[in-house]
């Protein structure tokens, strides 16, 4: 196991609040022709002395979460919290994927067919997992090895423990195919230092396993080959106490450091470009920076911007900067209006056209709507904010049992 030195420039690590004081992306819809036997193994269970471990088991599609994948792991924790045998759990992914996020082609093809109601259940199932780990009343460690993306981030950071490795890829690339960093990634994202989150989150860009470590994303750095000893060890843990969990997760600490190439060493151009207002301010910066010094950086950073949908850019800015003044379940609920506007067209179909550019034709080339950030107005952006007006729409706003369990402050 290896830890890091969080960089001189980085002085507020996250703050996870909860009874105890260790740390506590969209996807697929529901494929209720699934069998219980289909879901069960691609959730299959592990079981330990006194602990239990959920591992997604869909190496073909990278893990991708689909709405009975949700469904099981929610019941399974929910079960394994109220089981005074189960002293803690744990989530792996098998192959060499965590967790890929989402498999968004049946998602896409239900919108197209005018069936909304599936993406809602999505959703709703979703962002209820993330909370029940955000606020779970057990340690429970997530083991981020490999590609972890989209909702691969949001039902893993949200928890106490969370191990990267040297294999670990963690990526918010939302905004490039039409849609915003959801699953609570707007609060976990607006809480790393800076305006690092704002710039993760409008360009897509990676972070390796160590970067996640000291930005604080991960609360533990493994090499993949340590793997193997380090849950061999905590599976033989009879205890609930998180300063064992945690002692038996740092027993093979190192101390490593992000290398030259790390964007981390970059934290006072991000804070200069992404620290500004609105996302016309942030490419006019760049843009003068590129055209004064012909900066490379900036050049690659000012692409993959320019290549997201303007849309998409700016309601992610607006939802990251509201999550730096929200808690977990405030930030849950407004992605929840956020993504039932996008999949439901009021305002655009970016979200579609977004995956038919990526995964269906695969030409590389959406025709967003509006195709400036000039078009986007104000009135389309609180669309995406504001809360339903239908009464008679039970599922049109997120329902978390706050009042049961404890939400962040």
């Amino acid at each position: 196991m290896q830890t890091v030195r969080a960089l001189k420039r980085v002085t507020k690590p996250l703050q996870w609040v909860q009874s105890v004081s260790y740390g506590r992306s969209f996807s697929a819809l529901p494929n209720y022709s699934s069998s219980d036997s289909d879901v069960q193994d691609q959730v299959l269970v592990e079981g330990k002395a006194k602990s239990r471990a959920a591992i997604l088991d869909r190496p073909s599609s990278l893990n991708a979460l689909s709405a009975p994948m949700v469904g099981r792991l929610k019941r399974l924790y929910e079960s394994w919290e109220e089981n005074p045998a189960i002293s803690f759990v744990l989530m792996k992914g098998s192959g060499k994927t965590y967790c890929s996020g989402a498999d968004v082609l049946p998602l896409y093809h239900s919108i197209n067919e005018g069936n909304t109601e599936e993406c809602k259940h999505f959703f709703g199932s979703l962002y209820n997992f993330v909370y029940l780990q955000g606020t779970y009343l057990k340690p429970n460690i997530a083991i981020m090895d490999g590609v972890t993306m989209g909702c691969g981030g949001g039902i893993s950071i949200p928890g106490m423990f969370r191990v990267a490795t040297d294999k670990t890829v963690l990526a918010h690339p939302e905004v490039q195919i039409g849609f915003h960093p959801d699953a609570g990634a707007s609060y976990y994202l607006s809480r790393l230092p800076g305006y690092l989150g704002e710039y993760l989150a409008l360009t897509g860009q990676k972070l390796d396993g160590v970067e996640m470590i000291a930005c604080g994303l991960a609360t533990h750095f493994c090499l993949h080959s340590r793997l193997g000893m380090v849950e061999e060890r905590i599976g033989k843990l009879l205890t609930d106490d998180p300063t064992v969990i945690e002692a038996s997760l740092a027993q093979y600490s190192d101390l490593v450091y992000p290398d030259n190439s790390s964007v981390l060493h970059k934290i006072e151009m991000i804070d200069r470009y992404f620290g500004l207002d609105t996302v016309e301010e942030i490419i006019e910066a760049m843009e003068n920076e590129v055209a004064n010094s012909g900066n490379e950086w900036c050049k690659k950073t000012l692409k993959q911007v320019k290549e997201a949908s303007p849309l998409s850019l700016k309601i992610t800015l607006q939802s990251i900067r509201e999550g730096r003044f929200q808690t977990l379940d405030q930030c849950l609920t407004r992605e929840y209006r956020m993504s039932l506007c996008g999949v439901s067209k009021t305002v655009s179909g970016d979200f579609c056209e977004g995956i038919r550019a990526r995964l269906v034709d695969k030409d590389f080339a959406p025709k967003w709507d509006p195709p400036r950030l000039e078009d986007v107005t104000k009135d389309m952006v609180d669309c995406y904010f504001s809360p339903a007006t239908d009464p008679d729409d039970s599922d049109s706003e997120l329902k978390l049992p706050t009042a049961q369990r404890e939400p962040y402050f």
